[in-house]
């Protein structure tokens, strides 16, 4: 991104987004699941978002190593059978990239910008009628999705950028172990597929950030009161979306000092992309990559145990790809 259109976009797009953040719906947190009432439940389980496109117990991981994001995401997409396997003609699709912070691509705090772009010129491909490109930044948003260089290079591909503003936001019932009624995004459970775009990092709290903790970013009030059971809260929000896809940014790296961090030293350069329709097994394998092990991250047996995905590395399908061409 050059600094003659950050300077004229940001002016712009900045004065738009000053009325955004946060919303005044109200955050319901329940001890258990034992004694909601039987009409309650129903509720819940009709509320599940599940965009899953394909039915089956087979979910292979994807690591494509060394080549450009670009190439990298798509050799991954093609391996696992093509784009249309995935998307259909007429779909509105929602990606999910982490926007959280007021950083820079090289500080590796959001997802890659150039990863996202290639993910939005492949929907069109195949056929969706609408793409859309959303999160709720924990930083001003206008900032987020600027500094990112997510904003520009979406926006290119034909993208629709939707902001954190407050009209954004309805009540869903996650009906979780921790997550009760919240204010969810409703571009991001409205839509035909969802797809989660994550960056692998490190995380203060949670000890990694991945693609089930990304989901956070479809929540609005008071996200910090989740941190208070960060594991439970984690499972429970994989319950409540079940993406299409994952993909998994893991070309530069936040090793330490997450999820906002700041310093390039802090950061790797790894040149990986990582995809599966499960986004358990994503976390798990990913989490490696910053030297943890999902034994580490009690979020990922709880996800498991629910169902979820796999969490247990030796049966995890992981197919690895090296371009050595770039």
């Amino acid at each position: 991104m050059s600094e003659s259109w950050n300077r004229r976009e940001f002016i712009k797009r900045a004065a738009a987004g000053t009325a955004i953040l946060g919303t005044t719906a109200g955050i319901s947190i329940a001890a258990s699941d034992s004694g909601r009432k039987e009409s309650d439940k129903k509720a819940i389980i009709n509320q599940v978002r599940d965009f899953t496109a394909v039915k089956t117990d087979k979910r292979p991981l994807l690591i494509v190593s060394n080549g450009s994001p670009e190439k990298a995401l798509k050799a991954a997409i093609t391996k696992l059978g093509g784009i249309e396997k995935f998307i259909s003609k007429g779909d509105t699709v929602v990606l999910k990239p982490n926007i959280g912070w007021d950083r820079t691509p090289v500080q590796a705090a959001n997802t890659n910008p150039i990863v996202v772009k290639t993910m939005v010129e492949l929907c069109f491909k195949a056929g969706a009628k609408e793409v859309i490109v959303t999160d709720n930044s924990c930083n001003d948003p206008a900032r987020c999705f600027t500094r990112s260089g997510i904003w520009k290079l979406a926006e290119q591909a034909g993208a629709e950028i939707i902001l954190p503003a407050e009209h954004r936001f309805s009540d869903f019932n996650l009906g979780g172990v921790i997550l009760g009624t919240m204010p969810v995004l409703t571009p991001a459970v409205h839509c035909d597929k969802f797809i989660n775009m994550p960056i692998a990092k490190h995380h203060g709290l949670s000890k990694f950030t991945g693609a089930m903790k990304n989901l956070y970013g479809v929540l609005g009030g008071r996200r910090n009161r989740l941190h208070q059971s960060v594991d439970d809260s984690i499972a429970d929000l994989a319950d409540f979306i079940r993406p299409t896809l994952t993909v998994m940014d893991a070309t530069r790296v936040l090793m330490q000092n997450g999820p906002q961090g700041g310093n390039i030293s802090d950061t790797k350069q790894l040149n990986k992309i990582i995809v599966s329709t499960d986004q358990v097994a994503v976390d798990a394998v990913s989490c490696q990559l910053i030297g943890l092990t999902p034994g580490q991250l009690p979020y990922l047996k709880k996800a498991q145990d629910r169902n979820l995905g796999i969490s247990d590395i030796s049966k995890i399908e992981v197919v690895e790809i090296f371009d050595e061409q770039g």
